[in-house]
């Protein structure tokens, strides 16, 4: 008897096969009572994906590439953690490279992702990305790529965000109602997106509050703690020093606050401190840093599941862009 397929069952319950390989890896946009009716069908016929089968058709393996900055902070991790979680339930296991937030590492991963026959990438970029082509490259030799955090825009893949500039906003607006004046910001390299994304929310926070935006006040670098400590250095040289730093994620707030620890500085008495992320970290500090609540995990879970998306339609399916919400997490530091 031959072995009952996703276009069997598709056929069957009158419902598209993109629909029922959704339902099969329990996909959030599928209705429960469809997920229901599609995992009836598949338990009663003994449905078993045939993962060999398509791996020699497409001449790909069951192997998600993964390319990260870094994989020693929290955030990844927990991103990683989640694409692992759908792709390990759907059979797939999942290959991990650092680029160690260099275009040069970058390339490599990728090339040696393809010549591993990945069924697909799901790649935040780094801190020096600035050219797309090896991108681009993946794509043309059809592989499925999907973008997450860290995003580029022309690739023509799928991406999964946050609000970053709405997370912002609030953590600004937490700050100015709190009764702050000289609110800095130690912003990420300008061609990424979270950090683009992330400024706007800050000046647009000042300026929907009727405060202007001080040049002076916003500091760029990197996004690891000795950038925080650096730029720590160069705000509170300034005649006036910030009385509040939002920081562009937790490291560089964790940098800041080692800062203010070998000066002598209090936070919040002198300054008030407020990161991105919400790395488990910052609730061990003293005090707590109030951070925005990324959901790293529920990231990585719906970047696996876009991918399969265009795994499952051979790269066809439409690129398309899921934004999740963050939240504030207010604690002793503002």
């Amino acid at each position: 008897m031959a072995q009952l397929t996703i276009k069997d069952i598709a056929k069957k319950l009158g419902i598209s096969p993109s629909t029922v390989s959704r339902a099969l890896r329990d996909h959030p946009d599928i209705s429960p009572a469809t997920k229901e009716k599609v995992a009836a069908f598949a338990a009663r016929h003994n449905y078993q994906p045939n993962l060999l089968a398509k791996s020699l058709q497409n001449q790909r393996t069951n192997t998600i590439g993964v390319i990260v900055p870094e994989i020693r902070h929290y955030f990844f991790s927990a991103v990683v953690s989640g694409i692992e979680d759908v792709a390990y339930s759907n059979g797939y296991g999942i290959m991990v490279c650092q680029s160690n937030d260099t275009l040069e590492r970058e390339v490599v991963n990728t090339q040696i992702l393809a010549s591993h026959r990945v069924a697909g990438m799901i790649v935040s970029v780094s801190q020096e990305t600035d050219i797309f082509d090896h991108l681009k490259a993946v794509i043309g030799q059809g592989i499925s790529l999907v973008f997450f955090d860290r995003v580029v825009d022309g690739v023509g893949a799928s991406t999964v965000v946050v609000d970053d500039e709405e997370g912002a906003y609030t953590a600004v607006s937490h700050l100015i109602e709190q009764g702050y004046q000289r609110i800095a910001h130690l912003a990420g390299v300008q061609a990424i997106s979270v950090s683009r994304d992330r400024l706007r929310g800050y000046c647009r926070a000042l300026e929907d509050h009727g405060r202007e935006v001080d040049p002076e006040l916003i500091v760029y670098g990197r996004f690891h703690e000795t950038d925080g400590q650096k730029g720590a250095e160069k705000l509170f040289s300034l005649m006036e020093p910030p009385d509040a730093i939002f920081a562009i994620n937790d490291p560089v707030a964790v940098g800041v606050y080692l800062y203010c620890r070998d000066t002598g500085r209090t936070i919040p008495g002198d300054v008030a401190l407020v990161g991105f992320s919400n790395n488990p970290v910052t609730s061990m500090m003293h005090p707590p840093i109030t951070t925005v609540d990324q959901p790293a995990f529920a990231m990585g879970k719906a970047a696996m599941n876009l991918l399969f998306d265009q795994i499952h339609q051979d790269g066809q399916a439409q690129a398309v862009t899921k934004v999740l919400k963050t939240r504030l997490v207010i604690r002793e530091s503002t």
